[in-house]
């Protein structure tokens, strides 16, 4: 085989001619350098003024045969990447020449410049946003969020709460519509347009307090409103200040108490209900004493169904004491009687459901989690008692409760527990409310551990009909998401979720652009709701905890989530990593919530504490990312193409050319990274962080990115959106 002939490596020279309105000194940023693979750390090495030629700056690498490299001034002004070979000379109107060029070559004035126009500040009223692309998320549990009026608050039967002196502190039911309503601008300052609450409706479980055990769906929780600040006044107070409201519904299940007005499950009240070892009169727990029965009712009963048989609506109304003698009647025995069967109090009998009502196959258990059958007929748990979802009265109340609240303004609906009902069942009422509401944004909660493909394979041991993919499509080929076009209704993003647990968490992108290469699955990807962690799950061990990673790690998820395909979403207290580490729900025997990701937020928000929490820097890198996100179309809408990872940092492309907007993104996390992506549109493009300008020609654009931040760099961008902060910079 014939020998390979190489250049000899000798000194390669390069200079360049400052443009006009750039800084000094210039500086050569290069990589690839040949031999050995050198290269610079950003925005690379000073250049010396060339003595003989005012203007020009020059640099000499030692025994090189070929480099990349770019000029800049390190203040914002960069040229396109280069390769030489050889020395070369290039002026300042972007020509090389081979030789130096002869004093006075005419230089070509400077373009005047682009004006960079500013982020409003003001939203555009609700009614005119109609693609729900636009917004970003700010999702909270109303009863743990800031309390506007203690005297509302409410202590749940279970996990209460006790302070040094054995007195009940932290109420379940503490934040409320009006904390809600006092705290809007402080929603709105972070850059959130929607706010998800939890479900309003009325509850009754020993546990109540996040809303999804309803008891009615026609009332508001009384513990929720208060004068002045009920649900209508709440949606109103959002509006005015441009922010949307997502209402959670629940389709799957009510509490295990039935419907109010519609239908009742067999129990004995709660306030004949005596432990084994105790005697009725003696309870002391909290601020239940003398029986478990409601405290906060006149007569000490939590249910007053008027479908309830003749002897409990007696009851409900008298004996708040719970001490005149009780039969009950699937039994004979009397009541109260220590240790009496405590299923009778707070259990349910499957087979003694309302078939009309319910379904009666038992409850989810085992292998039940991944086989669609039982889990969308079985129940869910002893307080989520599985509905008949399928009966055209529980589609005819659940359809016409929630029209209600779409009448009185609620701008989306978000679903809980999706996989618990068949697709097609499902949509049947989604389709209803966006009938009801036209341009109705619906999207849903299919949990799923993993990336969620189904038959599809990827090591899913579930079949697709469980799966979030095969509810934004309406095919039935379980392994042809093709067999059917976009059903109109979207999912919170476990895929890409799933992924953090084994990327950010380690701090690394590494196989993030797998998850991202399988979009196609959807009905449309860029209606997915992303997100870092919530009310269940966060990216940590088994899913369990709020996230408890370094704040960097954090930061670069939520560059990931902000500049990716999908609607972001942060749950309540994120901004400050708030109860980081924490279990997301209760898991031991005695926890409470402040152990929790569920413990009241409302002190990090009084007029003391707000100032310190927004000086937060991951307050502060929320709220830019949010700048960025509404000043950039194509950061909301466009699908991601040549999307590309290495590890330490990922490039992707929002194109949405058809409405103007086109943005190159390029991410670090760890460590500095230098981004190259070909075959982009030839123009001038902006950083929306750094503000850097680069005039791409031959389709070439390549920026540098420092450690933990991101490059969005937007043809015709307008430039430099907020200020730098901690990571973004």
């Amino acid at each position: 085989m014939p020998k390979q002939n190489h250049p000899q490596a000798t000194e390669l020279v390069v200079a360049c001619e400052r443009p006009a309105g750039w800084a000094e000194p210039l500086r050569v940023h290069f990589w690839e350098q040949s031999p050995g693979g050198a290269g610079s750390d950003w925005p690379g090495v000073a250049m010396a003024p060339d003595p003989r030629r005012p203007g020009w700056w020059l640099y000499r690498f030692p025994a090189t045969r070929s480099v990349r490299l770019l000029f800049t001034d390190g203040q914002g002004h960069q040229t396109p990447d280069f390769t030489r070979e050889r020395s070369g000379w290039l002026d300042a109107v972007g020509r090389w020449h081979d030789q130096v060029p002869p004093a006075g070559t005419p230089a070509r004035p400077a373009p005047p410049p682009v004006p960079r126009p500013t982020v409003p500040d003001r939203l555009a009223p609700v009614s005119e946003r109609t693609d729900f692309r636009e917004e970003t998320i700010y999702f909270l549990l109303t009863t743990r969020f800031y309390d506007g009026d203690p005297s509302n608050s409410f202590f749940c039967r279970d996990r209460i709460r006790f302070d040094e002196h054995g007195q009940a502190t932290d109420p379940h039911w503490r934040g409320d519509f009006k904390g809600l309503i006092a705290r809007l601008d402080y929603i709105r300052d972070l850059g959130f347009t929607a706010i998800w609450i939890t479900p309003p409706v009325e509850n009754r479980s020993g546990l109540d307090y996040h809303g999804y055990h309803a008891y009615d769906w026609t009332r508001i929780d009384p513990r929720l409103e208060s004068p002045g600040a009920t649900y209508k006044d709440l949606i109103d107070a959002a509006h005015a200040k441009g922010i949307k409201i997502i209402q959670d519904v629940v389709v799957n299940h009510s509490c295990q108490y039935g419907i109010r007005g519609q239908v009742h499950i067999d129990h004995l009240p709660i306030k004949y209900y005596v432990p084994q070892g105790s005697e009725q009169g003696r309870v002391d727990h909290g601020p239940y004493q003398g029986n478990l029965g409601n405290y906060a009712c006149p007569n000490r009963d939590d249910i007053d169904n008027p479908l309830a048989p003749d002897w409990w609506r007696e009851r409900h109304a008298r004996d708040p004491q719970g001490l005149e003698p009780l039969v009950d009647p699937k039994t004979g025995e009397t009541v109260p009687k220590p240790g009496y069967n405590p299923g009778r109090f707070f259990g349910v009998d499957a087979n003694q459901l309302d078939p009309n009502w319910y379904h009666q196959e038992g409850f989810i258990c085992g292998g039940d989690w991944e086989s669609t059958w039982p889990l969308q007929h079985k129940h869910l748990a002893g307080d989520c008692i599985d509905l008949a979802t399928d009966r055209q009265n529980v589609k005819d109340y659940l359809i016409g409760s929630i029209n209600r609240y779409l009448d009185l303004g609620v701008d989306a609906l978000r679903i809980d527990t999706v996989k618990h009902v068949e697709r097609d069942n499902l949509l049947e009422y989604v389709n209803a409310w966006k009938a009801h509401k036209p341009g109705l944004f619906v999207f849903g909660e299919n949990l799923v551990k993993g990336y969620g493909w189904g038959d599809l394979g990827g090591g899913d041991n579930g079949p697709s009909q469980i799966r979030p993919w095969w509810y934004t499509r309406l095919g039935h080929d379980p392994r042809d998401p093709n067999a059917g076009g976009d059903s109109g209704f979207s999912v919170l993003d476990f895929g890409l979720f799933s992924t953090f647990r084994d990327t950010v968490s380690k701090g690394t992108y590494g196989g993030t652009a797998q998850i991202l290469g399988m979009d196609w699955i959807y009905g449309d990807a860029t209606r997915l709701v992303t997100f870092l962690q919530n009310h269940d799950v966060g990216p940590d061990n088994d899913f369990k905890y709020r996230f408890k990673g370094d704040q960097w790690m954090a930061a670069a998820a939520y560059n990931l989530i902000w500049t990716a395909r999908g609607i972001p979403c942060l749950y309540y207290g994120e901004e400050i990593e708030f109860m980081k580490g924490a279990p997301q729900d209760v898991e031991g025997e005695r926890d409470t919530l402040d152990q929790t990701g569920r413990a009241y937020f409302g002190d990090h928000l009084t007029d003391e504490a707000i100032g310190a929490t927004q000086a937060h820097p991951l307050y502060q890198h929320i709220r830019r990312l949010n700048q960025i996100r509404r000043a950039v179309p194509a950061l909301q809408k466009a699908p991601m193409t040549r999307v590309s990872e290495w590890g330490s940092g990922m490039s992707f492309v929002r194109d949405l050319s058809e409405q103007g907007d086109y943005a190159v993104v390029g991410l670090a996390i760890g460590s500095d990274q230098q981004v190259t992506v070909d075959g982009v549109p030839d123009g001038t493009y902006r950083d929306a962080v750094t503000g850097h300008e680069v005039q791409v020609g031959g389709g070439h654009l390549s920026f540098h990115v420092r450690a933990n931040s991101a490059g969005i760099y937007v043809l015709n961008g307008p430039g430099k959106i907020g200020e730098d902060g901690a990571y973004l910079r």
